[in-house]
């Protein structure tokens, strides 16, 4: 069955979760990408298509909450050298500014073009004439020109929700051109900020030769426009959440657990090498060490979810923050009063919302990220205007939160001047900066983030 609205990304919008008694069914997946684009198509009778998760298994297309899935498979071998390989240790390192070192590998690249042809085939054989087809992220750069090979009357748009890095960068990697050409494929293509689209045009300039009038860029007979669209959250699915009873009373249940601190610091991350954990709590130590603040008076929750722990760098990562905690912890705790609580492992929805409403900073300071949801979620969720967000430059969401307490993850002195100023802020400070926030993300929300991109590409 054909689809005119096409969803192109490596993994399924659902997980598979399996029942006490064996029985396996699906649920949908957490995440903003998820909720922006689910109601998008059950209006429009779209179909998505992407991994489901298990290697070595063929499934056929099936419907789940509204939604026509469709399964393409992956070996072992393939998310060995296509996913863990080239998008997360080539693509994944080079674009978030080289934080670690990327890895060039032609066997990893031939695995990645090679499952980049088969979404590619398969958007094809479900398009409907003149579809839209929405292709995202960095594991699928390659898809959009094959797919336009394939289906030149579709209408392609291309969404990266990473990173993109600047010339000096990107010109490290050995299949540049293929990677521009790639995404050339596309009529629109969409970056969280204005610098990743004009990186992206000042490549297409330097390494191809092409002309481009402000945010569209010739190609052949085609015109082909770069644009940022940050990403957001569904403002008023979190903001009616956290007024429930149960998330009010779970905040209170919390802070007591913790041992009713004054200041409760919050950080809730994906464990990986550019969410700058290791920074964070540097800084939080030497406010301990020099005694700005004490045990018992400010905890610091760290929040880490599992991540690629098949590949070494990120088993490394999980040592060495461990080894940290357990230091801090076994200097500076007291009996009963661990300044740090560490939890290695994934929290639910509405247990992150009171971890939110708990918190009186949350600290967000990644060396690089596209966007950062966790610095909006938090914003969403605090309806009462207290507390502070600690946000780093480097992520996307700085551009919109101005108002939040902003640092450079590496001034390890700059970041602890600005959690001691979070701590220490007026009711009324806190109240004035929240609030203008909240209308930010409020009126930018996931929903606009969907439309404002498909009617661009629609344009």
């Amino acid at each position: 069955m054909r689809s005119s609205f096409l969803i192109v990304a490596n993994r399924l919008p659902v997980d598979r979760t399996i029942t006490p008694d064996g029985t396996a069914s699906w649920r949908r997946s957490p995440g903003g990408l998820v909720t922006a684009i689910a109601p998008v198509m059950q209006r429009r009778d779209g179909a998505w298509l992407g991994w489901h998760g298990a290697p070595d298994e063929e499934l056929k297309p099936f419907e789940h909450d509204g939604m026509n899935l469709i399964p393409i498979p992956l070996s072992a071998g393939e998310v060995e050298l296509y996913y863990e390989g080239f998008s997360n240790a080539t693509l994944w390192p080079l674009y978030h500014d080289v934080v670690a070192t990327p890895v060039y590998s032609r066997v990893l690249w031939d695995a990645y073009r090679a499952v980049n042809e088969r979404f590619a085939r398969a958007a094809a054989d479900t398009a409907a004439e003149n579809a839209v087809v929405w292709v995202q992220d960095y594991q699928l750069q390659l898809v959009p020109a094959m797919l336009r090979a394939l289906r030149p009357d579709v209408r392609i748009g291309f969404f990266l929700h990473i990173p993109f890095p600047p010339a000096e960068l990107f010109w490290q990697l050995p299949w540049r051109r293929e990677i521009l050409e790639g995404l050339l494929g596309a009529d629109l293509v969409g970056f969280q900020r204005p610098g990743g689209a004009s990186n992206f045009i000042r490549l297409c300039r330097r390494q191809l030769g092409l002309q481009n009038q402000r945010q569209e860029i010739s190609y052949g007979e085609r015109t082909v426009r770069a644009e940022a669209f940050p990403i957001s959250v569904d403002f008023s699915e979190l903001d009616t959440l956290v007024r429930e009873p149960h998330i009010m009373a779970r905040a209170k249940e919390i802070r007591a657990e913790l041992g009713e601190p004054e200041h409760v610091l919050l950080g809730v991350d994906r464990l990986d090498y550019t969410k700058g954990i290791g920074q964070r709590l540097k800084a939080f130590g030497e406010l301990l060490a020099d005694k700005t603040v004490s045990p018992g008076e400010a905890v610091f929750v760290q929040i880490a979810t599992p991540s690629r722990e098949r590949v070494e760098e990120y088993r490394n990562l999980r040592d060495d923050i461990e080894l940290r905690v357990g230091r801090l912890n076994g200097q500076y705790g007291v009996l009963g009063v661990p300044p740090i609580n560490y939890f290695h492992q994934s929290y639910d929805r509405d247990e992150l919302a009171a971890l939110y409403c708990a918190a009186d900073v949350m600290v967000v300071t990644p060396l690089r990220d596209g966007m950062n949801l966790v610095a909006k979620e938090y914003v969403a969720c605090r309806h009462d205007l207290r507390g502070a967000l600690v946000l780093s430059e480097f992520a996307g969401a700085a551009d919109e939160l101005k108002h939040a307490y902003l640092v450079n993850p590496w001034d390890v002195d700059g970041l602890k001047r600005q959690m001691v100023a979070a701590m220490r802020a007026t009711p009324h400070e806190l109240s004035r900066r929240m609030r203008s926030m909240r209308r930010r993300v409020a009126t930018y929300d996931v929903d606009r983030w969907a439309g404002d991109f498909l009617a661009a590409l629609e344009r």
